[in-house]
């Protein structure tokens, strides 16, 4: 659930922030979620004594923030809907090669399947979206 935190992040800049300021702030929202992420990786490892530890949610704020970088619907609220659940499934199953992108030194193991998730769902977003037009209506 530390997605969750991303979500919060995107829907202060959705209300608050027209395009194309809107884009901007949540590529730095992710810009600095991802920077923290690899700054803390290593205290958050030997902090809680496991790679990629579920308490250290931080790269799945960088997953959440990826999608929304890049897909978008009119309403943030039916954004939110849509994209919460099915990044959280996508990074759950660990699409390949999503296990081995773990493997990466320090935290770009921790952050590479977020964002791979992150590639997989805006992908899966698009092509609902390109089928099932109007199941994307608010």
């Amino acid at each position: 659930m530390g997605a969750l935190w991303g979500v919060a992040i995107y829907v202060v800049i959705a209300f608050w922030l027209a395009e194309p300021w809107q884009t901007a702030a949540i590529g730095l929202a992710l810009l600095l979620s991802s920077a923290v992420t690899l700054a803390l990786n290593d205290w958050a490892e030997a902090f809680f004594g496991e790679e990629d530890s579920g308490r250290f949610v931080t790269d799945e704020v960088v997953g959440f923030l990826a999608v929304v970088l890049f897909f978008r619907l009119p309403s943030p609220w039916l954004t939110v809907l849509w994209v919460f659940p099915l990044i959280r499934i996508i990074d759950i199953i660990k699409v390949p090669p999503a296990r081995r992108l773990e493997h990466l030194p320090g935290g770009w193991g921790v952050i590479a399947d977020d964002l791979l998730a992150a590639v997989y769902t805006v992908a899966l977003l698009y092509t609902l979206l390109w089928f099932q037009p109007g199941w994307f209506m608010g």
